[in-house]
């Protein structure tokens, strides 16, 4: 075989290889991506729950650390909303909701959001029912965040995960003390979830 023509070979499998490396570590970007897309698909009308929540305790906060608390929640994850919407148009150059990435694998109750929002309008007394219903809601937030922060790939997803785990770690911390000063108790619900309550199946068993 000629040098022109063994060059020529040596050439295409360099080139297949590399092909081949690049199919490979774009299939599982892809993967890891959908936990990236699932977290933010998921966590947006999570938080659009928790403002809904917070808005009826502005209006019926029977402490003034619930009404402050309310209006921190609103403000606070209407921003991060925002940076969640951003987020999904940069990876999947869609709005958020129209692309199905699956799920994080967690259950509706397990995620906070089994609860019936229209009860807190009659509830009381309203900030006993405020917390049991926020408390485990942000139980749920902190297990979706730390599912981001164990499969997803991207920085600002990740990022976002750490903080709404180190808010809402601290605001369940807050409910529970004055759950207990106030009612006697901390919440039913309990705390912040251990560490190993965060596991999940990967991303290719949620349908993906």
């Amino acid at each position: 075989m000629s040098k022109k023509l063994w060059g020529g070979v040596v050439a295409a499998v360099i080139v297949l290889i590399g092909v081949g490396a690049l199919v490979l570590s774009s299939g599982e970007d892809a993967n890891a991506t959908e936990t990236d897309g699932a977290f933010v698909t998921e966590m947006a009308p999570h938080h659009e729950s928790a403002i809904e929540m917070a808005e009826i305790a502005i209006e019926r906060a029977e402490h003034p650390e619930i009404e402050a608390l309310a209006r921190s929640i609103a403000a606070s994850q209407g921003e991060e909303i925002t940076e969640l919407e951003a987020i999904h148009q940069r990876l999947f150059d869609a709005p958020v909701g129209e692309v199905d990435h699956g799920t994080l694998g967690l259950a509706e109750h397990e995620m906070g959001m089994s609860a019936d929002l229209s009860s807190l309008e009659s509830a009381k007394p309203f900030d006993r029912a405020f917390i049991d219903m926020m408390v485990p809601h942000h139980q749920g937030a902190i297990l979706m965040a730390r599912i981001e922060l164990e499969q997803g790939t991207d920085d600002e997803a990740q990022a976002l995960a750490e903080k709404i785990i180190e808010a809402q770690t601290t605001e369940i911390v807050e409910m529970n003390e004055w759950r207990a000063e106030w009612y006697g108790e901390p919440s039913p619900a309990g705390g912040v979830p251990p560490e190993d309550s965060s596991a999940s199946p990967s991303h290719e068993s949620m349908g993906h």
